[in-house]
């Protein structure tokens, strides 16, 4: 249930930017991708996640940018939230870049990509 509620999250929050910041579309979408996220990991590591002190700034540029888009101000609330996610996921970067680059070295897949 978790995975879809962030998967339905995530493409309606790209087709309301698709569809030039519709804030309805957009606030669904950030409706879902939290709830989705809640039911992924859970209520208490959801909140320990958000609150822990190392990432209170980019949590509040995030939380804060739900709230503006809900409040129908979709370009500023999906800036705030950019810069926020950003913050909040800066460490896990370049775990997924690695990721990426060690793609190449599976071996069905690097036939296909030559």
């Amino acid at each position: 249930i978790g995975v879809g509620l962030v998967g339905f999250g995530l493409f309606f929050i790209l087709f309301g930017i698709l569809l030039y910041f519709d804030s309805v579309l957009l606030a669904f979408g950030n409706i879902l991708f939290l709830s989705g996220l809640v039911f992924i990991i859970g209520i208490k590591r959801t909140f320990t996640f958000f609150f822990q002190r190392s990432k209170i700034k980019g949590s509040s540029f995030f939380l804060g940018g739900v709230i503006i888009v809900l409040m129908r101000w979709p370009l500023l609330g999906m800036l705030l939230e950019a810069y926020g996610f950003i913050n909040l996921f800066r460490s896990f970067f370049p775990v997924a870049f690695g990721f990426l680059g060690s793609v190449a070295n599976i071996p069905l897949l690097s036939k296909v990509s030559r």
